[in-house]
């Protein structure tokens, strides 16, 4: 499949320059979208706090850095939101591996700006984020990966199913990836590479 945007005419952010735009739109009461809701300056304040220790202390495993060393040159377009905590959750390692190799260029999109794209790359149908949809130099689709590890989606799913409040379920998925350290994201990337 052949990516058919022109990236060009968007707004897109490097990893810091992301992290910026979250950290001064906190400083204003603000987070990306339209929704400025108590509980979405909550989930963004929560989120910076995560991704600053994942920054710190996130660890990409020998055998995955040295897959990505090797990897040709690809564009990783990620859409995300500041408020959304598994964009987060994985961010930071993406960031991480991307600077393991010059030749892939991590590049973030708010998916709110960018519902065209998003509504081409649906997880079971819903704007499931962060999204990552890696790209070789023609442009072509080499992966998609998200919105999630899968073992936190097949937990998420069934907590879902079950009919538990948001706020268990995201409880519950976040313990998961405190318990997990990046193992699980790092797993499929390296089965997609």
């Amino acid at each position: 499949m052949k990516f058919e945007y022109n990236l060009i005419d968007r707004k897109t952010y490097t990893y810091t320059e992301y992290r910026a735009l979250i950290d001064s739109l906190s400083a204003d009461n603000k987070t990306t979208g339209d929704n400025h809701s108590e509980a979405m300056l909550g989930h963004t304040s929560m989120n910076i706090t995560r991704m600053n220790r994942l920054d710190k202390k996130a660890v990409i495993n020998e055998e995955l850095a040295s897959k990505i060393k090797a990897s040709g040159e690809q564009t990783w377009v990620v859409l995300s939101e500041a408020w959304c905590g598994d964009a987060a959750q994985n961010l930071p390692y993406l960031n991480k591996l991307a600077e393991l190799n010059p030749k892939i260029t991590l590049t973030i999109i708010l998916r709110d700006e960018n519902l065209d794209i998003m509504d081409d790359f649906l997880t079971n149908g819903g704007r499931s984020i962060p999204k990552v949809i890696a790209l070789d130099p023609a442009k072509y689709v080499l992966f998609q990966w998200g919105p999630r590890p899968e073992m936190m989606q097949t937990k998420y799913n069934a907590l879902k199913k079950d009919g538990l409040e948001y706020a268990e379920i995201s409880k519950t998925i976040h313990t998961m990836y405190a318990k997990d350290k990046g193992v699980a994201v790092q797993s499929e990337f390296l089965a997609l590479l």
